[in-house]
């Protein structure tokens, strides 16, 4: 492999887009991400303007015998990248719905957001995630939940092509009838397949739903969240619900009644009359003493309200898993480890309820682990990065020793973390899905010029 001033000659000679080393002006921003706290140093990093980019990318990379990683805006790559060249996408950014086919093209740096709102101009919505800021292409090849996952399944179950550079530095198109082989293992395989440029995705006739959120205060954690895991069981397929412990700082931007209060938020979206919604979510509303009350009929354009996350890069440590069906004694366990009463260091814990249509694979098949899951547990650290390495770990390893009745053996790659945690990576996929993934990476991507796997 050259030094990285002859890689990033070379690199330049053929790429149209920015070529940057260290030294260079501009480096460090073009690799920032949504995590803060995870500062990338490759050799070389190019932000690649076209699919002929990428292509020029991976000929260099298959010259030189140089590893690639592909960063788009930041939520995925959790561990740094230090060595090799790093491509990002963001300035990947054609986006267009077509209302008769009710598809939308979504270049690779496109965030969910955008599509959203480009969607909802012809009533259409895209199965999203919860944030509008995060990137589409990450969130779709590791399957995806998002507010609406019980109702429509996960977002990759809605994509209907890929086009990608392989790692043999091919442009191909993936889909149901070309390279069936790869666009089965991108639904849901996350990573080590190439460089993927842009995605169509199928969207729904959705122009307003049922959704928002429920805060109730400190006092009224534990019953209400007794409730909530009650009142799951009965919930239909056009409900889905995630509660969540929020351990919120006296900052200004926070509303009065939350400021400085450890509080549970009950998200709730349904798909269907308002007035069915109410009576569905009267069980919740009667649990406890409400601070805030901010479910109502609601645009689809607004969906990410429900969940409310962050908008802005910010230091960011966490963890997730998925759970089996739940009862009693999970929610004993669950306050006793982070409960009110509980001083951990984590802002965010959440219960998502899975199920329903996200435990249906697509008629065709799929590489989406994790379909067995009925629900999913997400721990957010505190923003504090003398936390991340020793005490938030242990923290996490805690929580989860409590719950571990409950704990399912599958997990889903979106939650994993990078694979942080021992046997993480094959608990994403059963193991003839994980030995089928194999075969496809082995297929486009030989040499691994796209690592992936455990750290």
């Amino acid at each position: 492999m050259p030094n990285k001033t002859g890689l990033a000659d070379q690199l330049r000679q053929t790429v149209s887009g920015p070529v940057l080393t260290a030294s260079d002006e501009g480096f460090a921003a073009e690799l920032a991400g949504f995590k803060t706290n995870v500062q990338h140093r490759p050799d070389v990093v190019v932000g690649i303007i076209s699919a002929a980019d990428a292509a020029a990318v991976v000929a260099v990379a298959n010259e030189t015998g140089t590893p690639v990683h592909v960063l788009a805006t930041g939520h995925g790559l959790p561990a740094p990248v230090t060595e090799g060249i790093v491509i990002t996408t963001s300035r990947l950014k054609g986006l267009t719905v077509d209302p008769a086919t009710k598809t939308a093209h979504i270049e690779a740096g496109c965030r969910w957001g955008e599509v959203i709102a480009a969607a909802a101009e012809h009533g259409l919505a895209p199965i999203a995630g919860a944030s509008g800021t995060v990137g589409c292409v990450g969130l779709v090849l590791g399957g995806g939940y998002g507010p609406l996952v019980r109702t429509y399944g996960v977002a990759s179950d809605w994509v209907r092509g890929f086009e990608l550079v392989t790692g043999t530095g091919e442009l191909v198109t993936a889909n149901a009838t070309e390279h069936p082989d790869l666009f089965w293992a991108l639904r849901g395989g996350k990573g080590g397949f190439g460089v993927v440029t842009s995605v169509d995705v199928e969207l729904v006739e959705l122009s307003t739903l049922y959704g928002g959120s429920i805060f109730f205060g400190t006092s009224e954690i534990e019953s209400v969240f007794r409730t909530w895991v009650d009142w799951t069981t009965t919930l239909p397929e056009t409900a889905t619900t995630s509660a969540v412990i929020l351990r919120l700082p006296p900052l200004e931007f926070i509303p009065e009644p939350l400021r400085g209060q450890t509080v549970l938020n009950v998200r709730f979206a349904y798909v269907g009359r308002p007035e069915e919604g109410a009576e569905l979510l009267a069980p919740i509303r009667a649990a406890g003493s409400v601070l805030i009350d901010a479910v109502a009929e609601m645009p689809a354009a607004e969906i990410a309200r429900i969940h409310n996350d962050p908008t802005e890069p910010t230091l960011s440590w966490d963890r997730g898993v998925l759970l089996g069906e739940l009862d009693a004694g999970f929610a004993d366990a669950f306050l006793g480890a982070v409960g009110p009463d509980q001083q951990v260091p984590l802002v965010a814990v959440e219960v998502r309820h899975l199920g329903g249509a996200a435990s249906r694979d697509v008629p065709e098949g799929s590489a989406v682990g994790g379909r067995g899951g009925a629900y999913s547990l997400f721990m957010v650290g505190a923003p504090d990065p003398s936390l991340h390495e020793a005490v938030l770990p242990a923290v996490a390893e805690r929580v989860l020793g409590g719950v571990q009745k409950w704990t399912s053996a599958e997990n889903a790659v979106n939650l994993a973390d990078g694979f942080a945690l021992p046997g993480s990576y094959e608990a994403c996929w059963p193991a003839e899905t994980l030995t089928r993934l194999g075969e496809v990476r082995a297929t486009y991507d030989p040499d691994r010029r796209f690592p992936y796997g455990p750290r």
